[in-house]
């Protein structure tokens, strides 16, 4: 039997949502390199292709937006003292 299933995988943008006077929760990808020494971020580039779209939650009205975002693992493995 062939059996086709339809899937909706259309995602809304900020573009998409009334924004304000909300909070906007935003999922960012801040996992920057790092100076291993001093911690110093030693490419920002992944910061700044954020600020087009916290901008645009702003610019929209939002009331606020927050930031949600990790650091990968500590030499790429899991550290029980930082979990």
């Amino acid at each position: 039997h062939d059996v086709t299933m339809s899937m909706n995988l259309s995602k809304k943008t900020l573009s998409d949502v009334d924004v304000k006077g909300k909070r906007v929760l935003m999922r960012v990808d801040f996992n920057v390199p790092q100076d291993k020494k001093t911690g110093a971020i030693t490419n920002n580039q992944r910061i700044v292709g954020a600020i087009p779209t916290i901008n645009k939650a702003l610019e929209g009205g939002a009331k606020a937006v927050i930031l949600m975002s990790h650091l990968g693992r500590p030499d790429g493995k899991p550290n029980e003292k930082m979990t």
